[in-house]
């Protein structure tokens, strides 16, 4: 019975967060703004810690955000990264390749070292510092491609750049976690670093990385093809099976499961099978994107916030705008020549995601984290997450209109 009422709890949860999410996606689009955020706000409006609290039945709160909706979160980020692998060929990544991994690395490499210097400043103990700044490094791609999808800029030379770095970013990023996770969890504490394994530690997990592309681009084409699989929805359904089956291993072997899928997504790209693929996945993206969005909005608590919490949140969240527009916009303003085009990339990589509040996690866990400093990691990754579609969206309509108004003066100055 236990077990049928936490069921009934989830599809519960899952029903009043997608169509807060849908409700507020028709508000947002009426108003000509990001969708996307419209379902991050959905779900902090509703959420557990805000409207949700009241919503109750029988004595009991109606939504709970649980373990399986989290999951059901957790796919929709799969869904999401698998769609943005699709929109990139293994050729284009790799040319890109010098660009992604300068940018991706500045991008980890700036937020943390400014972080750790600077936290460290305001009188944060070593180890704390340690986990803020991790917290910084970070890249929540998934916003910033739904943004980009919205205006249909996916192939654009700032997109390739902004989901090739971040997933060099997102990789680094899972890295340094681990370097950081395992001197937590040590005695000896931040004395017992050793700069050749945390080096190792880094280069295994690049290793793995470039092992399972390599895996993926060579073996996945060749599995899936209409030449095998006749039955109808068989092509789907395998493609389905394959990007999670990458993503279980990738979550195995210590990567984050998105770069699996991501991995799976971009050797499917240029197969016979992409039109067939893209087309159900898009679909399947429908539900899972809105979801994905919502949940993460409707883990934000909001009510122990007071002036410290505020002001700390206000210093963490003007260095991970900082550190972002100058470790990964700066490089690539040089790599694509365009002040604007870099512009976009270093907005585009400012949301933090589930890392960020994977480190405040672990943190609080192993006592390092004040409940203060955790609420101003969570904060952070919140607003980031609320201010990175909006900027991108005022980006490209200030190029929509600049395009407008070159295009007036073309005709005007046309002879007769």
């Amino acid at each position: 019975m236990a077990a049928e009422a936490h069921f009934i709890e989830t599809i519960i949860g899952v029903g009043i967060l997608l169509f807060a999410a849908k409700l507020m996606a028709e508000l947002f689009l009426r108003l000509k703004l990001p969708i996307v955020l419209g379902e991050l706000l959905a779900g902090m409006i509703v959420g557990p810690f805000a409207l949700g609290q009241f919503f109750i039945l029988d004595g009991r709160q109606l939504l709970h955000i649980n373990d399986e909706i989290k999951i059901l979160g957790e796919m929709g980020a799969i869904v999401i990264l698998f769609m943005a692998g699709l929109e990139m060929t293994p050729k284009e990544f790799l040319k890109g390749g010098k660009a992604s991994f300068t940018v991706g690395t500045l991008g980890v490499v700036v937020p943390f070292f400014a972080g750790l210097v600077i936290f460290q400043m305001f009188g944060f103990e070593a180890l704390e510092s340690m986990l803020i700044a991790t917290a910084l490094t970070a890249t929540s791609i998934a916003i910033s491609i739904q943004v980009l999808s919205e205006f249909g800029k996916l192939k654009a030379p700032e997109a390739r750049l902004i989901i090739g770095a971040a997933v060099v970013d997102d990789i680094l990023a899972i890295a340094v976690l681990s370097v950081v996770i395992s001197i937590t969890g040590s005695d000896a504490g931040i004395e017992s670093i050793d700069i050749t394994e945390v080096t190792i530690t880094i280069l295994q997990v690049l290793g793995f990385f470039a092992i399972m592309l390599i895996v993926a681009v060579v073996i996945i084409p060749k599995i899936i093809t209409p030449r095998l699989w006749k039955a109808k929805g068989s092509v789907e359904g395998i493609a389905t099976a394959s990007f999670f089956g990458a993503a279980a291993l990738a979550g195995s072997i210590g990567l984050s499961p998105i770069v699996g899928a991501f991995a799976v997504g971009m050797a499917l790209s240029t197969t016979k099978v992409f039109e067939k693929v893209e087309n159900y996945i898009g679909k399947i993206g429908l539900i899972f994107a809105p979801l994905f969005f919502a949940i993460i909005g409707a883990q934000v608590d909001l009510r122990a916030v007071d002036l410290n919490i505020l002001m700390l949140s206000g210093v963490i969240i003007a260095v991970a705008i900082v550190t972002k527009l100058f470790g990964c916009g700066l490089p690539a303003m040089l790599f694509l020549k365009s002040k604007a085009q870099g512009m976009r990339v270093g907005i585009g990589m400012i949301s933090r995601g589930e890392v960020g509040l994977i480190v405040a996690g672990v943190g609080v866990t192993a006592g390092v984290l004040t409940s203060e400093v955790y609420s101003t990691i969570v904060i952070m990754v919140a607003v980031t997450t609320i201010i990175t579609p909006i900027w991108l969206k005022m980006e490209y309509r200030k190029e929509q209109k600049s395009g407008n108004s070159e295009s007036e003066q073309g005709i005007e100055q046309k002879p007769e």
